[in-house]
């Protein structure tokens, strides 16, 4: 279990460290590594040296590596999700699901770098030949969250890495280790030092705000919430860096009358139950029609019951604990609060006793003015809300700042179409629970985020075009 910082190819002690605990029970599993200005300051020197010499690899070359890094993560699966689920608390089977789809990455990301397409064509007047080329854009800072450490990692390593960056990783502080886990995995495939670089620092938000500041950076990707996005789209606005932002969600479902419960029950309990609810593709507000509500809410908390609570390591775990007490308690407030605002409780929407950052199952009936209906929850809560008419129903789900993802439940294609056209978000999907894929683009609209990570959009986050004209 790596600890340490990563800088310039060396594992190195941090100036202090900080403890990293398991929410099952607020263990603490180990203690790592924070770095001071001077590390965080050698991390983008070693970063911009190295960024010349490795923009001009061949492709065939950066590709190699991720590929090896693919076949490294998929023989150490078992180790990597085990880690995941200590640090982070999601339920074994989870965590095994991230593990993999963090690999696929790097495996589509080896493919990609070396079919990254130029453009070579007469111009309209004829004057002269028009030569596109695309080149990394430069030192890049990877910013990721606590929810996903292996994936969102890996869906950003892979791209920088397949483009010709160098980069510089700063994960969650609650769940450092998956990170360090992955660093380790890229040195172990042979990535030169100095291209990736990983750094905690003592003082998080001066720290970044100074590598944005810094004109050897050139380029932010980062996760997390809406409001921390916007303060680092401020900072980055000083130099013009250039930002890929996946920020918050609130997504919406839309169940249509002619739904097939067969499929809509179990697929929407995977929207709102993988990862426990901490995703920001979550299933998190329920907009479902009227003539089958009544059946649709029976069934959804008979599934949302099954879910068993607990450590979640634990082999008959299926809902793990938060990554932490203060999350945990985020959710029972905004539970706390909807019932207060008189949403009626299915089922759960208790807060246990004893030790733990867990929180049960939880299924709501709400009205559509209910103020849980205005936070992304990031827990297993269901809130229900009934519409009539399909346009009701669509102007109810539109009606939120956040655009990432939506999913559609009907029998009817046409009308399943039809509502997806109308959902004002990055990605929808139709009588499916998880549509995430490596290969396909991943990103929202409105103040769900900036650009595109995964599929053919994903490397071009870190690539820069460059026109050249040719007299011929």
């Amino acid at each position: 279990m790596r600890t340490e910082l990563y800088i310039d190819g060396q594992w190195i002690q941090g100036a202090s460290t900080v403890a990293v605990h398991d929410p099952s029970d607020g263990s603490v599993i180990t203690k790592v590594s924070l770095a001071s200005d001077v590390q965080c300051e050698a991390a983008i020197a070693a970063a911009d040296a190295a960024a010349v010499a490795w923009a001009k690899t061949a492709p065939r070359f950066r590709s190699e590596i991720l590929r090896k890094a693919f076949e490294i993560m998929t023989s150490e699966i078992e180790t990597i999700a085990t880690l995941i689920s200590r640090e982070n608390g999601k339920a074994m089977p989870d965590a095994r699901g991230e593990a993999a789809y963090a690999a696929e990455f790097f495996r589509w990301f080896a493919e990609e770098s070396v079919r990254t397409p130029g453009d070579f064509r007469k111009s309209p007047s004829g004057d002269k030949r028009i030569l596109v080329t695309h080149q990394p854009i430069g030192l890049s800072i990877l910013i990721t969250p606590w929810n996903f450490p292996a994936g969102m990692a890996t869906r950003k390593i892979g791209p920088a890495v397949a483009a010709g960056c160098t980069m510089i990783l700063k994960p969650a502080t609650e769940t450092p280790l998956t990170a360090m886990y992955i660093v380790d995995i890229m040195e172990r495939a042979g990535l030169p030092k100095g291209v990736l670089n990983l750094v905690l620092p003592e003082k998080t938000g001066p720290a970044i705000s100074k590598m944005l500041h810094d004109p050897r950076v050139k380029n932010l990707s980062f996760t997390g919430s809406t409001e921390v996005g916007r303060i680092l789209l401020k900072e980055a606005a000083d130099r013009i860096i250039r930002c890929s932002m996946e920020l918050g969600g609130n997504a919406q479902v839309v169940i249509h009358e002619d739904a097939d419960l067969a499929v809509t029950i179990p697929q929407l309990s995977l929207a709102k139950m993988r990862n426990g609810g901490a995703a920001c593709t979550s299933a998190n507000r329920i907009f479902v029609q009227r003539p089958i509500a009544k059946e649709f809410i029976e069934k959804i908390s008979q599934s949302m019951s099954s879910y068993v609570m607990g450590r979640g390591t634990d082999a008959t775990t299926t809902l793990g604990a938060s990554v932490s007490m203060k999350e945990r308690n985020k959710i029972a407030e905004l539970v706390d609060q909807a019932i207060a605002a008189g949403a009626k409780v299915e089922i759960g929407g208790v807060k246990p006793e004893g030790e733990g950052a867990f929180y049960p199952a939880t299924v709501l009936l709400v009205e559509k003015d209910n103020p849980i209906l205005l936070h992304e929850i990031f827990g297993p809560v269901a809130p229900i809300v009934i519409f009539d008419s399909d346009e009701e129903g669509i102007q109810m789900a539109n009606d939120t700042e956040f655009g990432l993802i939506s999913y559609v439940f009907s029998s009817n294609l046409t009308r399943a179409l039809r509502t997806a056209e109308a959902m004002e978000s990055g990605m929808v999907a139709i009588n499916k629970g998880v549509i995430s894929d490596p290969a396909a683009p991943f990103g929202g609209v409105k103040q769900s985020g900036l650009g595109r990570e995964g599929g053919f959009d994903g490397i071009h986050e870190f690539l820069q075009s460059k026109f050249i004209g040719v007299e011929i």
